[in-house]
């Protein structure tokens, strides 16, 4: 996720998901986000004539779709591809994070869905599309490797709110046994929903 060989307005997105992801939406400045991408500062009104708001949403937007564009490479990654290894390359992402950089990042979405939720319309309307997206890819992976597809989406839903979740509470403990805990409690549940087309 390097900036370089970015454009000014791609580095500017990129860098505000960084640092909301790291700081919150109210604590990340303008000028943070300008320093951090490299570019003047008098670019951001330029390619954001919407302001913070207008960056912050495209931030969300882009977080959303780098998410479900990272399910491909986790299936790629697996040599078998499961319901369980698909969840645990999602959890591995955050583990091998905390575990090498420590515990100063959660998610973008996330981030700015308890800073601007309530606030900021449109923030709120973006992180629900971010998280759809996410939501949207997961479930597609998990239909492609038999999960009906009634339980496809239901899942998808479990497997990231649990994701979110278990971030808060490593973020909180400074440990990474929720992450791991999450990954080892949901993935027998999740391989038992491939061809499993009884009542539910």
């Amino acid at each position: 996720m390097a900036v370089s060989g970015r454009g000014p307005r791609e580095r500017m997105v990129f860098s505000a998901a960084q640092l909301i992801r790291r700081d919150g939406v109210t604590s990340t400045g303008m000028r943070e986000v300008a320093a951090h991408a490299g570019a003047p500062r008098g670019s951001l009104q330029h390619y954001f004539p919407g302001g913070k708001e207008q960056l912050v949403d495209e931030a969300v937007d882009w977080a959303g779709r780098y998410a479900a564009r990272r399910v491909d490479r986790f299936l790629a990654a697996l040599p078998e591809p499961t319901p369980a290894g698909l969840f645990a390359q999602m959890v591995r992402q955050w583990t091998d994070e905390y575990e090498t950089a420590g515990f100063g990042g959660g998610c973008p979405v996330a981030a700015a869905t308890v800073d601007r939720a309530e606030s900021a319309p449109s923030t709120r309307k973006a992180a629900s599309a971010a998280f759809a997206h996410w939501t949207g890819a997961v479930a597609r992976a998990l239909a492609g490797m038999g999960v009906p597809g009634e339980r496809a989406e239901p899942l998808a839903t479990l497997m990231i709110s649990s994701l979110e979740g278990a971030l808060l509470v490593a973020r909180a403990e400074r440990d990474v046994r929720a992450l791991t805990t999450v990954s080892r409690e949901l993935g027998p549940l999740l391989d038992a929903a491939v061809g499993d087309t009884g009542p539910r």
